[in-house]
């Protein structure tokens, strides 16, 4: 639906696990996973503990739990994708970020709300969740507005 300034959102295989709400974002430097999903994909097992200090987009930071190698799976393409585990709040499940966009050679379009990418059958495309990218941002809009009513 246009015209929109939504994020792009798709559904996502990894370590043989359907995933929901996957941001695909250009600007961050790493790829990150909640530790909630990592349980839930029974792999915390392959958590390797490393502390490392993240910055979020407003100066403040996370301290990673640690790293995590999994699988994903993308129309037809496997690739092994290191994650920054984090154990906090988010709306997004996983963001992919410029390790993963390069790995996959993908070239994502917010405006198109689809990633394409090359593979050995051609090229291949993903186009985005817009429901679950439209309902992340009335639960953030929602959330922000209840915080500030308990403000005042």
């Amino acid at each position: 639906m246009i015209p929109h300034n939504d994020a792009l959102v798709i559904f996502l295989r990894v370590h043989d696990n359907n995933v929901k709400r996957v941001l695909i974002d250009p600007d961050s430097s790493v790829n990150i996973i909640l530790l909630r999903v990592v349980n839930e994909m029974q792999a915390s097992d392959n958590v390797i503990p490393k502390a490392r200090s993240l910055s979020r987009f407003d100066n403040s930071s996370v301290v990673t739990k640690g790293e995590v190698v999994l699988t994903t799976f993308v129309e037809g393409v496997a690739k092994d994708t290191k994650f920054q585990v984090i154990d906090a709040d988010m709306a997004y499940n996983i963001i992919l970020g410029r390790p993963w966009i390069h790995d996959m050679d993908v070239v994502p379009s917010t405006l198109h709300q689809v990633i394409k990418f090359p593979s050995q059958w051609g090229i291949r495309r993903i186009c985005r969740n817009q429901q679950a990218s439209r309902s992340i941002n009335l639960v953030v809009i929602a959330s922000t507005i209840t915080n500030d009513a308990d403000v005042k």
